[in-house]
């Protein structure tokens, strides 16, 4: 079995979307019929996502933590615990490509990080893009970490100690964690995942705070 987590704090508006793009990617003919899970981690909301995640037939395991890396720890406990081999991870306000799950496991690494393109620009400033795109390497061998672009088999991911309960960069410590117990891990474009460009993110310190950073005079 496959699992797929989402951590969703308070987002509708975003939120269908996302469980879409991954139950379409989920019923991939190149899958073979293996079952996959996709569970959405619903961390203190308070919003429409429980009642969007029940309409799309989607698992859901609530939780009131109010903290990302404790959502992401807490539904892969909960994934592994079904059976499941396979960790896919994405956020709540990205979008993934049908052959999303495919693609990962096609490499048959432990672990694969991919690649995010950003979806709308008009909340930034030019300059913030600009910036932006000198740094991002959208390429294979890119040294990117984005929890909204995640992959890894539960093996590795037990070997690692799995996503530390952080606030913030639990995704880059469980890939440095990885890195340490000598994992196989795939940095590719391949996989890219279409994400928001939002200002009003839900990290503190995580992908959306670093865009607010490049609107910071230099």
């Amino acid at each position: 079995m496959i699992g797929v987590l989402v951590p969703v704090h308070n987002e509708e508006g975003r939120l269908r979307g996302c469980l879409l793009s991954l139950l379409e990617a989920a019923r991939h003919p190149a899958l073979g019929g293996e079952p996959v899970r996709v569970l959405a981690v619903l961390d203190s909301c308070t919003d429409g996502s429980a009642a969007i995640a029940a309409e799309l037939g989607v698992a859901v395991l609530p939780l009131a933590a109010r903290n990302v890396g404790q959502a992401r720890r807490a539904g892969a406990q909960h994934l592994l615990g079904l059976g499941a081999r396979w960790l896919a991870c994405t956020d709540a306000d990205s979008c993934v490509g049908p052959d999303w799950l495919v693609r990962q496991l096609a490499f048959g690494a432990e672990a694969v990080c991919g690649t995010v393109r950003l979806d709308d620009w008009s909340a930034h400033a030019p300059e913030v893009r600009a910036r932006y795109l000198r740094h991002y390497q959208p390429r294979e061998g890119h040294r990117h970490v984005h929890g909204a672009n995640l992959g890894v088999c539960a093996l590795a991911y037990r070997r690692a100690g799995g996503f530390r309960p952080l606030p913030c960069d639990e995704d880059l410590h469980l890939v440095r964690d990885l890195e340490r117990c000598g994992a196989r891990i795939v940095w590719t474009h391949q996989t890219c995942v279409t994400t928001s460009a939002r200002r009003d993110y839900r990290a503190h310190g995580g992908f959306g705070a670093y865009l607010e950073s490049l609107a910071e005079p230099l």
